[in-house]
Parts: structure tokens; C-alpha cells; sequence
């Protein structure tokens, strides 16, 4: 009991200096239940040996608790481990890269949230280490499912302000509809990518049994014209 004692007065010296003086019961307590876990059977004991202590503390001059705490260093260092500030961990591979380029990609059909906040700081954290690129792309091609609201490119680029990023390049993806064609395309034209025009349900099947639609096989030819057609409307 008596090292429960020592500590129980330690901890309340330290809690009195941090806080004008006045060491809280409470505090006191679950360090002491954090240092000694078999304590708790005697809690009521130990509950009444706390309250005793932070108040014989209490009634010190602020000048006597300060100057009884230094004899307690460790405490001190204690919390300054604990405020060391972190750091994100390097990304990998940089050096084989002319730039670190993040991106932070919203759909303008509402407002941003705590989730986007998260994205956004450790994109441009990353940027600031690096001395990179933060890049915002509007995803605004797919009208018939999430609708852009006018106004929300103005209150997301608000919000990015606000939060202390400053934006290096920013792209809309429906004025890029070409720049992605011509890609696809080239996708297609090079055998890596194909159009399937399988049946919902027979797709599906191949792909919980881990089997490529027979559209895959095609030569890169009849993907492309498939392509056009996709363009073209005859595919609706």
C-alpha cells in the first residue's frame, strides 16, 4: 500500500500543477488503476486513500506543488513523448518519378463531408513533403446517376481553401471526354482492352466461376468496331 500511496500523491501533485492548482480525484485514480490493475479489488480503499491525498494537495500553495512535482522528471518527459508530433511515412519508389502528383477527386453533386477532409489532408501533406503537385478532378460524367449541382465546384473549391490547400492543376472530367476516348481506343487498338457484349447473367456466372467471357478472345478489330458502335448509338 505504501508504493500505491507514493504514487497516489505523486499523481495528484502533477494533476494540481497542471490544472491551477486543483487536482482532480478522477484523473488521479485511473492512473493509479492504469499502474496497479490488481488495485481495483480494492477499489473503495483506494477510492477513499485518493480523495485523502488530493485534498491534503489541494490545500498547498500553488507554488509548493509546483516546486514538489519536480521531483518527478519522468512525468514530464512522459508528456513530451506524448505531443511529439508525427510524421506521414515516405512513400516508396519516388526517386523514380519526376514529381509526386496527388489527387483529390470529388463528384460536385453535394457538399463535402469529414471522410473527404481526411482524403484531402493527406493528399496535400504528401504534396507539401515532396514539394509535388495537388491535383482536383471533378468526376462529373456520370449525369444520369449522381447529377452535378452548379454550385458545388464553387463550395468545394471554398472548402479546399479553407483547409489550407492550395490546388496546382484542376481538371473537369467532362471537358476531357476526348482525351479519354483517345485512349481507350488505344487500349483497344493494342489488345488490352476489350468490349463485351455478353448477357448480364451469363457474364456474371463466368465471373463467380473465374472464366473470361468469350468476347475477350475477339481480335483487337471487332473491339474497335464494337467501339464505334458503343459511339454511334447502335449499342444503347
Amino acid at each position: 500500500m505504501n508504493k500505491i500511496r507514493e504514487a497516489v500523491l505523486k499523481y495528484a501533485v502533477y494533476n494540481a500543477s497542471q490544472f491551477n492548482g486543483k487536482a482532480q480525484p478522477g484523473s488521479v485514480i485511473g492512473r493509479i488503476f492504469a499502474e496497479f490493475p490488481e488495485a481495483k479489488t480494492n477499489a473503495r480503499d483506494v477510492t477513499l486513500l485518493v480523495n485523502e491525498i488530493v485534498s491534503e494537495v489541494n490545500s498547498w500553495s500553488h507554488e509548493r506543488q509546483l516546486e514538489t512535482v519536480k521531483q518527478w522528471p519522468e512525468l514530464f518527459e512522459q508528456k513530451k513523448e506524448a505531443v511529439e508530433k508525427k510524421h506521414l511515412p515516405p512513400l516508396q519508389n519516388v526517386d523514380a518519378f519526376p514529381m509526386v502528383k496527388v489527387r483529390f477527386a470529388p463528384n460536385p453533386d453535394g457538399p463535402l463531408h469529414l471522410g473527404s477532409a481526411e482524403s484531402i489532408i493527406f493528399s496535400d501533406e504528401y504534396a507539401k513533403m515532396y514539394g509535388g503537385h495537388f491535383i482536383l478532378r471533378f468526376e462529373d460524367t456520370s449525369a444520369e446517376v449522381k447529377p452535378p449541382i452548379p454550385e458545388m465546384y464553387d463550395w468545394i473549391d471554398e472548402d479546399l481553401r479553407w483547409l489550407g490547400v492550395k490546388v496546382d492543376e484542376r481538371y473537369f472530367q467532362s471537358d476531357r471526354l476526348p482525351v479519354y476516348y483517345k485512349y481507350a481506343e488505344e487500349l483497344l487498338a493494342s489488345g488490352a482492352a476489350y468490349v463485351c457484349t455478353c448477357d448480364h447473367d451469363e457474364y456474371r456466372g463466368l465471373y463467380m466461376a473465374k472464366k473470361a467471357c468469350r468476347c475477350r478472345d475477339l481480335p483487337p478489330e471487332e473491339h474497335l468496331a464494337r467501339w464505334e458502335m458503343m459511339l454511334d448509338g447502335t449499342y444503347k
